[in-house]
């Protein structure tokens, strides 16, 4: 063997040996995301039926794992559970994602977006394992601060609008994906049976639906913030969560949504098992 073609077997076995690791690093992201969905529908369950004590947002998860025995240790697992979620988005940025369009520069700039994302997300879980940080503040406090700065910035009626269209836009995207089953484009469907196929779609559409209604809801609390120029009137998860409780419907649509975000962290973790990565 030459050395030309001993070199390009290195290239070869060095990419394969990051792809599995990178793959790793996706699959523990994608179950510990499952995790904190799951967590955040129950809490939302209670609410419905009347226990409002916990917050239906990160922080309240965090809180019930915390609760837990083991919890520090359950904490740390899940924070570098979602460390590897950003380092998968990353690799995707970098080197592009599977599927034909990629690498295209749209879903490279998705990808980053995401990265930064979970890696905030995952410096919070640390932070509260460590006892420190900002890990425990609720949604709510969060999007309100994050509002009121970004409203006394020049332009900043404007430029809460315009994200709070962007958040608006996502939810209606990610809820139509959903019922749209765009997500079968990135799953290992041979390796499943009809009928965990069908599960799988149960899970993929109701929480895909749910999840963006939530998005979009809560973009739309932020336009109002901005129009009104009302950094209270913006609303985190929880906020958002409960707000649906006070429709018409009463408390019935916040069961139908908080099942929905069960549904969707289930769903997550079907995506650690059959994505493509």
């Amino acid at each position: 063997m030459n050395t030309s073609a001993m070199a390009h077997t290195r290239r070869m076995q060095a990419g394969r040996e990051v792809g599995s690791l990178t793959g790793a690093a996706a699959r523990a992201g994608l179950a510990a995301r499952g995790v904190i969905y799951v967590l955040v529908g129950v809490l939302a369950l209670r609410i419905a039926f009347g226990d409002g004590g916990q917050q239906a947002d990160r922080s309240g998860a965090l809180a019930e794992i915390a609760d837990e025995p083991f919890g520090a240790v359950l904490l740390w697992v899940l924070g570098v559970g979602l460390a590897g979620m950003a380092v998968w988005r990353l690799s995707e940025a970098v080197f592009g994602s599977v599927g034909p369009d990629g690498r295209t520069v749209a879903k490279r700039l998705t990808a980053l977006v995401r990265c930064a994302f979970y890696a905030f997300v995952a410096c919070s879980v640390l932070s509260f394992a460590t006892g420190s940080g900002t890990g425990g503040t609720s949604s709510d406090e969060q999007s309100r601060d994050v509002t009121a700065r970004a409203l006394r910035m020049p332009a900043g009626q404007w430029i809460v609008g315009a994200v709070a269209v962007g958040i608006v836009v996502a939810g209606v995207w990610i809820g139509v994906r959903a019922v749209r089953r765009k997500y079968h484009d990135d799953l290992k469907l041979g390796e499943m049976s009809p009928g965990l196929r069908r599960l799988v779609d149960v899970a993929g559409v109701g929480g895909g639906a749910a999840r963006g209604l939530v998005f979009a809801a809560a973009g739309a609390f932020a336009l109002r913030a901005a129009v009104d120029y009302r950094p209270d009137r913006a609303k985190g998860l929880d906020d958002t969560l409960r707000s649906f409780a006070d429709t018409p419907f009463g408390p019935w649509l916040l069961v139908l949504v908080a099942a929905g975000v069960v549904l969707f962290g289930l769903f997550s973790f079907a995506l650690a098992r059959w994505r493509r990565v």
